[in-house]
Parts: structure tokens; sequence; C-alpha cells
């Protein structure tokens, strides 16, 4: 599930293959015209899905000319992107 507060989406609940149809319909929502901040601290599960979420997140940021980072990226999540070697092209934040 994602939830918008002000310029904040803040994501919760699985974000797999079995489960990412909605947050991946929700994501793609326009982001005109604003920075954004997407937090994952509140994700409980995620496997290659998620990764492909986050590039089309990003491809949906860019189309709209609005800027995005992720922050609270679990480890799991960071370790995929790293192994499909996107990492870099994420705009992944080192804090958590």
């Amino acid at each position: 599930m994602i939830r918008r507060d002000g310029n904040c989406l803040r994501v919760s609940g699985s974000l797999t293959m079995a489960t990412i149809g909605a947050s991946f319909a929700e994501a793609m929502q326009p982001l005109e015209g604003k920075d954004w901040t997407v937090d994952l601290a509140q994700v409980e599960a995620a496997d290659s899905a998620a990764v492909g979420l986050l590039l089309g997140w990003l491809r949906n940021a860019q189309r709209h000319e609005a800027k995005l980072v992720f922050v609270n990226v679990p480890d799991n999540l960071r370790s995929l992107a790293d192994l499909y070697g996107v990492a870099d092209a994420l705009p992944l934040s080192h804090s958590s």
C-alpha cells in the first residue's frame, strides 16, 4: 500500500511478485513538479518485483520532471538492486 503524505510517499506491506500489481498502479500516478521522498520503512517483504517497482517509479518521476529519493530501503532490497546492477541508477538514500 502507498499513502501520500504531502511530498512523501509511505510504502507498507509486501512488495513481491504476488502483491506488486496494486502498488505498481499507485506508483505510476503523476508526480509532477515536486521533490518526492519514498519511505520504505514499513515494507515487510521485498523481492525482485520491488526492484522493478523502484525503476518504474524513477522513470515515472523523470517523465513528469519530478525528483525522488528512496529512504529507509530494506537491506534485502538494497542487496537485490546491487545484484541486478541498478543500485547506482536508483536514488537510494544512504541513511536509514
